[in-house]
């Protein structure tokens, strides 16, 4: 009688067509327990509005990826960065899952996820002083195979001219592990040898750069004297000098801020469009204690719309970019479930699709019809929390309903 399909899963995905990689940020970091930083969604009682789409989500369920990756491709994201952990207690010996950080969102959700083959993905190797680094033995030993048949053999893996990629995160402590620029540049070599001898042309190495409104030439040129190919931020690299600048400050401030990175080499650095960013959920003496200091950041917030100029801008920027530079070929989005560091373009009940929906017309040629049900307007919303408290919405869906 009716054309009506029911479905008893996520809605297979219909991408949104891009010429570019369009790369998102991913902190695997909600499921319970996991964090070990933080209380992951517990944190997040006080900030409803930050209450993600699918509500309180159980990370490690392929059925919960699922509907990321529905989501993400349909308007455009089609690669996660994964942050990559590896214990302190696991340096200069074999890598096994369990030796891992918040490893759950690829070995648990995502290699488990009926769609997995349809999205890119990529890993960040986290080396910062709280997890476990590297040396010139270990990285070649104990890093490379893992990483070469755990995730670079897959066939999802982001390759670039058939050289997987490889981000990396702490650079400062990461160099900090070699005797000299010579020895990590040569451990780097090693490294691409082995990439070629599994069956790839190479491997690609980027350096995140986290310097704010500032440029260092000397600091590229040691990204390069070391032996990464390219380097990118986790942001972008935006911070205003007051709390909540207007929209159009904060559009010029990331837009001119890519054109000053660019400047010393057109062909290295890769854009980063940041939505906003507002650490409030951990500005408490807990994360002060852990030596964070959050509570000094100036927060911005970009409308939609003005997320909308920036990735307009960026894009124009990168069209033009000199044959052979890497932000020809990659686009970062930053960030896809920061969720308490406050930078996310994933669905929630303040924004709900907002920033997804600038990224898929911006980015993409706009050439599918994203599905915007929700597992709750489907009822497969009864797998996706099996952990987690919610807390109440009622008070905040009435006083959007009254808005409206």
């Amino acid at each position: 009688m009716y054309n009506i399909k029911l479905e008893n899963y996520v809605p297979k995905p219909m991408p949104a067509a891009s010429d570019r990689i369009v790369a998102a940020h991913y902190y695997a970091a909600w499921k319970k327990g996991a964090p070990g930083l933080h209380n992951g969604f517990d944190d997040l009682h006080g900030y409803p509005e930050r209450t993600p789409l699918m509500g309180y989500y159980d990370e490690e369920n392929p059925e919960v990826c699922d509907w990321e990756i529905k989501w993400a491709l349909e308007h455009g994201v089609n690669c996660f960065i994964h942050c990559w952990y590896r214990r302190k207690h696991n340096e200069g010996k074999p890598v096994t899952v369990s030796d891992l950080r918040c490893g759950h969102g690829l070995h648990e959700a995502l290699f488990n996820a009926r769609y997995q083959s349809m999205m890119k993905f990529a890993i960040m190797f986290e080396n910062g002083g709280r997890w476990g680094n590297t040396d010139k033995r270990d990285m070649v030993e104990n890093l490379m195979p893992f990483w070469t048949e755990e995730y670079f053999k897959r066939e999802n893996y982001l390759l670039l001219d058939n050289k997987p990629v490889l981000f990396v995160c702490g650079k400062s402590h990461l160099d900090a592990a070699f005797a000299s620029v010579e020895e990590q540049r040569a451990v780097f070599d090693a490294c691409r040898e082995y990439a070629k001898k599994a069956g790839f042309d190479g491997l690609l190495i980027a350096a995140c750069i986290w310097d704010y409104n500032e440029i260092n030439p000397e600091l590229y040129k040691d990204c390069e004297n070391r032996g990464y190919d390219f380097h990118f931020s986790y942001n972008a690299g935006y911070a205003p000098e007051k709390d909540l600048p207007s929209d159009d400050e904060i559009i010029t401030g990331q837009i001119e801020f890519l054109k000053k990175r660019l400047s010393p080499d057109p062909t290295k650095h890769i854009p980063v469009a940041s939505c906003f960013r507002d650490a409030t959920p951990r500005t408490t003496e807990a994360w002060n204690n852990l030596g964070f200091r959050f509570a000094q950041e100036t927060r911005y917030h970009l409308t939609a719309d003005g997320f909308r100029k920036v990735l307009r801008g960026m894009k124009e920027i990168a069209d033009h970019l000199p044959d052979g530079a890497w932000g020809k070929r990659i686009f970062m989005i930053d960030n896809w479930n920061e969720w308490d560091e406050g930078h996310y373009v994933s669905p929630c009940y303040e924004y709900g699709f907002k920033y997804l929906q600038a990224i898929r017309e911006e980015l993409t040629l706009r050439d599918n019809l994203p599905d915007y049900r929700s597992p709750w307007d489907m009822g497969l919303n009864k797998n996706l929390n099996k952990s987690w408290d919610e807390p109440d919405l009622s008070e905040m869906c009435e006083k959007r309903l009254t808005q409206k």
